[in-house]
C-alpha cells in the first residue's frame, strides 16, 4: 500500500490507484480520530465535495466514517466550491471540514483537504498528526475488515467502543450566507452601476451558481463559459491559465465584454482577462489590487506572500509604511499570516487570495469580484490601472516562471548542489541577500531576485525570476541552471 501523504494543499492521488474508497475510509478515520482526541467531535464537521467523478461518492463515505466515530456530520447538498467549504466551518461553527477535490489537477485525479476549526487550510503541524494516525491505521491497529452485508464488498470500519456511534448528518446550503458575507466585502454597487459585461468560465468546476449568480444580482450582463458540470473538464485542466482561457480571451477581444473572470475546479484561484483579450497574470493583478484596497478601501496594512510572488507588493508596502510577511509556497502558511498578523491581503503567484474580514483561506470568487470592483470603481481597465501603480511605485517588474526538466538521478545531485548553492553574483549582479524558506531565492544588489525550488513529485525544477528589464529574466534563468547543473 503507498504511504499517504499531505502535500502543499491536502493529499491527492489518481482515483482507482490510490485514491480509493478503503484509503478514504483510512484517512477519514485518521481525521476523525484527530477531532476526537483533541474534545471537538461534539462540534460537528463539514464535508463539501467537488465536481470531479465520484465526488459526491466519496463525500458520503467521509461522512459514515464521520458519523461512526459520532461525529455530527454538516453535509452539502450539492457540489461546492473550496472557500465555500471552509466558510460554512464558521457559519456552523464546526470543528473542521473535509473537502474532495483536486482542485487544478487532471480529471483522473481526487483529493482530500481537511480545513480546522479557523477555516483555512491545515498547517503542517495538524497534518502531520493527522499523519501519524494514518501510519497507526494502515499497520492494522484499531481497524478490522468486514464483509458489508448489502454491498458484497470489502471495506474497513472503525473499532471504537467508546464513542458514541449515533450522530446526525445534517444536509446545508451555505451559500445565502456565503454571499451576504462577500457583499459586506465588495462594494456590489459600484459593480451594479458599471455597466460592465463579464464573461464567467467555471471552467466545469464547482465554482459555477456563485461568481456568475452574484455579478448576474448586481444586474450586470454575464456572458456564461463551462457552467456545467464535466467531470472531463472538457479534456483540458481546470487551472484558469493564458493558455486555458481562450474562449475569454477571444470574447473580450472581439468586443463582446469588458472583463472575462474565470475560477479553477474548486473556485479557488482566479484568472483575469482584460479589455484587448489580455490575460493578466497573478503577480501583475495582486499589486493592483492591494493598492486599490489600500487607496480605495481604506484597508491599510501589511502584506504576506510567498517566496514566489511579486516584489511590487514590497514597494508599494513599504510607501504606505507597512510590513511585508513573506512565507514559503503554500497557503496555510498565508492563512496563518492573515490570522495572527492582521495582513489586508494575502496572496500567491499561483493565483490564490485573500483579504481582511474574509476566512484565512484563497478564495477565487472573492478575487472575480474584487476585479469587477476594480475595475468599476477606478473606470479604467486593469491595464490602464497598472500603469497608474507603475508610476506612482517605481517602475515595472516583469516575473517569470521557467520549469527545467531532469531525469531522477539528476535531480537528487542538482537537489545536494542547491544545499550548498551561495553564490557571489548572478550574470553580473552582486548577489545581496539569501532565503531559504523554500528552496534557494537569492535576492540581488539590482533588487531583481532567483528562486530554484524542486518539485515535490516530479523530476523537476522550476526557476522563478523578476526583474525590472525583460531580457534579463532569460540571461538570470540561465546563468542559475547553470551554476547547479541544469543546463544540459
Amino acid at each position: 500500500m503507498k504511504k499517504i501523504k499531505f502535500g502543499t494543499d491536502g493529499w491527492r492521488g489518481i482515483i482507482a490507484d490510490d485514491f480509493t474508497f478503503e484509503n478514504l475510509r483510512i484517512v477519514s478515520q485518521a481525521v476523525a480520530d484527530y477531532v476526537n482526541g483533541r474534545d471537538m467531535g461534539h462540534k460537528g464537521i463539514v464535508v463539501g465535495y467537488d465536481n470531479r467523478f465520484l465526488s459526491d461518492r466519496f463525500a458520503d463515505t467521509v461522512a459514515d466514517v464521520m458519523i461512526q466515530n459520532g461525529i455530527k456530520v454538516y453535509l452539502a447538498n450539492g457540489p461546492l466550491p473550496t472557500p465555500v467549504t471552509a466558510f460554512a466551518v464558521k457559519v456552523h461553527q464546526a470543528a473542521g471540514a473535509v473537502m474532495l477535490t483536486a482542485s487544478h489537477n487532471p480529471p483522473d485525479y481526487n483529493g482530500f483537504k481537511f480545513i480546522p476549526d479557523y477555516a483555512g487550510p491545515a498547517l503542517p503541524h495538524i497534518t502531520e498528526a493527522i499523519e501519524e494516525n494514518i501510519d497507526r491505521l494502515q499497520g492494522g491497529k484499531g481497524l478490522r475488515p468486514f464483509l458489508h452485508e448489502q454491498a458484497q464488498e470489502l471495506v474497513v470500519t472503525p473499532v471504537k467502543p467508546d464513542v458514541p456511534r449515533v450522530a446526525e448528518r445534517i444536509i446545508i446550503d451555505p451559500r445565502s450566507e456565503y454571499f451576504e458575507h462577500l457583499e459586506q466585502l465588495v462594494d456590489m454597487e459600484v459593480i451594479a452601476g458599471s455597466n460592465l459585461q463579464v464573461m464567467v468560465d467555471a471552467m466545469h468546476g464547482s465554482g459555477m451558481g456563485y461568481l456568475d449568480v452574484m455579478l448576474e444580482r448586481a444586474g450586470i450582463s454575464v456572458e456564461p463559459c463551462r457552467c456545467y458540470r464535466d467531470p472531463l473538464f472538457g479534456g483540458s485542466l481546470p487551472e484558469p491559465t493564458g493558455q486555458t482561457l481562450a474562449r475569454g480571451r477571444d470574447w473580450v477581444k472581439e468586443g463582446c465584454g469588458r472583463l472575462g473572470l474565470a475560477l479553477d475546479g474548486d473556485a479557488d484561484r482566479f484568472g483575469i482577462i482584460d479589455s484587448g483579450g489580455v490575460y493578466i497574470t497573478p503577480n501583475q493583478f495582486l499589486p493592483l489590487l492591494y493598492h486599490h484596497l489600500i487607496t480605495k478601501k481604506g484597508l491599510v496594512g501589511p502584506v504576506t506572500r510567498t517566496v514566489a510572488t511579486t516584489h511590487m507588493l514590497d514597494r508599494i508596502a513599504n510607501k504606505h509604511g507597512q510590513a511585508v510577511y513573506e512565507t514559503a509556497v503554500g497557503f496555510k502558511y498565508i492563512g496563518q499570516n492573515l490570522l495572527e498578523k492582521g495582513c489586508v491581503l494575502g496572496c500567491e503567484e499561483s493565483g490564490g487570495l485573500s483579504i481582511k474580514g474574509h476566512i484565512p483561506e484563497k478564495d477565487g470568487i472573492l478575487a472575480g469580484l474584487l476585479a469587477a470592483e476594480m475595475v468599476a470603481v477606478h473606470g479604467k481597465s486593469l491595464q490602464e490601472i497598472a500603469g497608474d501603480v507603475v508610476k506612482e511605485y517605481g517602475g515595472q517588474l516583469y516575473s517569470e516562471r521557467l520549469d527545467m526538466h531532469t531525469s531522477t538521478a539528476k535531480k537528487q545531485i542538482v537537489m545536494e548542489k542547491l544545499q550548498q548553492f551561495n553564490p557571489v553574483g548572478l550574470a553580473g549582479t552582486l548577489v545581496t541577500n539569501r532565503i531559504i524558506l523554500d528552496g534557494v531565492k537569492l535576492v540581488l544588489d539590482s533588487n531583481e531576485w532567483v528562486l530554484v525550488r524542486a518539485s515535490g513529485t516530479e523530476p523537476l525544477f522550476r526557476i522563478y525570476v523578476e526583474s525590472d528589464r525583460l531580457e534579463r529574466i532569460n540571461e538570470l534563468a540561465r546563468d542559475v541552471a547553470m551554476q547547479i547543473g541544469l543546463d544540459g
